[in-house]
């Protein structure tokens, strides 16, 4: 099966230690499956502060879920790096401050026609740059439990657990209220 909408690392590292296995897992009727690029591995391996915070992430379980779901042309790999180097220049010109797999995570949804999911301002302003449609992590989670894939409970619980680790989306408060109808848990 391939995936649907592509998980920044952000969103990656906030959702699927709760909600595993969170990629390559078919939800709702239209069957939307959630998907990273390789390139979050690199990120991941390179960032210290990302493995103390996060170590879980290398466990087999985890790795193997990660495996890659799509399948890449050449002539769509040729138009990934293209489309790379135009959101580069892009996020340059605007001054914004994404990270080298933020983009090539965004030149992957450009060319494949796929949505994203990010909380990362810079990354939504590029997303919105280039017409990629996007949703912020509890945006998601929403979808997700509109159709029954996940419980409000299940919801919560992950809330609360961002609020544990001190790692809460902007806008985390509001959004939550608009999206579940009650305030943060």
């Amino acid at each position: 099966m391939a995936c649907s909408i592509l998980v920044d690392s952000c969103s990656y590292f906030r959702l699927a230690q709760s909600l595993h296995p969170l990629l390559n897992t078919p939800f709702c009727e239209q069957k939307h499956s959630l998907g990273v690029i390789k390139e979050l591995q690199d990120e991941y391996k390179k960032n210290s502060a990302l493995k103390h915070k996060f170590f879980w992430v290398d466990q087999l379980e985890f790795a193997e879920n990660r495996k890659r779901c799509f399948s890449i042309s050449a002539n769509q790999k040729g138009d990934i790096q293209n489309a790379f180097y135009f959101i580069r220049e892009t996020a340059r010109d605007m001054g914004l401050g994404v990270s080298r797999v933020d983009i090539t995570c965004l030149a992957h949804a450009y060319v494949l026609q796929i949505p994203v999911v990010s909380d990362d301002s810079d990354f939504l302003i590029l997303a919105k740059e280039y017409d990629i449609t996007f949703h912020k992590t509890l945006e998601i989670l929403k979808i997700m439990y509109d159709c029954g894939h996940i419980t409000l409970k299940q919801v919560r619980t992950i809330a609360e657990y961002w609020q544990y680790l001190k790692d809460t989306p902007k806008s985390y408060k509001k959004d939550f209220k608009r999206l579940f109808g009650e305030p943060v848990p």
